[in-house]
């Protein structure tokens, strides 16, 4: 916990290639460093991943586009409230979600039921923060205006959107504001050539220098560095004490290492 004894919790919603116990090279490197910053205020949601990658994607393509109603009776909403609730939860805690790809769509649908359980503060005292990280969200999408909505009436605190994208990427967004765009999109972005909006490599191209720059970049430990660096130094979202164990981290992973 920091020196000044503010309860932080941090809680990562990963991409669609997670398992509880395995990970991709960015999911890995990025769970393994916040450990090393936050220790015990960080943690990864567990149990909402289904058994292959693409049930995964397609949960996602199929709700990035408004809340979930009831999303309470949801079992994949239900699990990751009851994690944010857990591990010496207190109202006083500085609640902060962040996510990356798929990962994004569910830490979404969780922050709009999380504001809608906490309207009258019942639950956590401050606005929880929130981070959508190469995000298949829309911002024309009802989700996000929900999430745009939430953060003026001060459920949200810090909404990052725009620095956790990377640029070039043409699955950003992908999600639009329909279920068919959606899954129009996703052909396009699997077969490029018979699309006349994405262009290739196909986004099941994981080749690490020609691939595709979703799936390259999943496949680096710098898109571990570069989120921290946006989340905990850039807009400082944990404070002070871990805004400079960040930097002494991210230092001593680029310092060169005796053989």
């Amino acid at each position: 916990m920091n020196s000044l004894n503010a309860k932080i919790m941090v809680w990562f919603f990963a991409g669609g290639e997670t398992k509880d116990n395995k990970f991709n090279v960015f999911t890995g490197s990025f769970i393994r460093l916040m450990k090393q910053i936050l220790e015990k205020d960080f943690d990864f949601i567990k149990g909402i991943y289904f058994t292959t990658p693409i049930q995964n994607v397609a949960w996602a393509l199929n709700n990035s586009q408004k809340p979930i109603e009831n999303a309470g009776k949801n079992r994949i909403i239900d699990i990751a409230f009851r994690q944010l609730l857990s591990y010496g939860y207190s109202p006083d805690t500085q609640l902060i979600m962040v996510s990356s790809s798929t990962g994004s769509v569910i830490a979404a649908q969780t922050a709009c039921y999380l504001a809608e359980k906490n309207s009258e503060n019942l639950l956590f005292n401050k606005p929880f923060h929130l981070a959508l990280g190469s995000s298949m969200i829309s911002t024309h999408s009802d989700l996000y205006k929900h999430l745009i909505h939430y953060q003026k009436k001060g459920h949200i605190g810090k909404l990052i959107h725009n620095d956790l994208q990377d640029e070039g990427d043409n699955s950003t967004g992908a999600g639009s504001t329909s279920k068919f765009r959606a899954w129009l999109n996703a052909i396009g972005l699997i077969i490029p050539y018979i699309s006349w909006k994405h262009k290739g490599p196909s986004f099941l191209n994981t080749h690490p220098e020609n691939g595709h720059l979703h799936r390259k970049r999943s496949q680096t430990v710098q898109k571990a560095l570069d989120y921290i660096h946006v989340l905990l130094i850039k807009h400082n979202l944990a404070g002070d004490y871990y805004n400079e164990r960040a930097k002494a981290v991210i230092a001593e992973e680029f310092a060169p290492h005796a053989p």
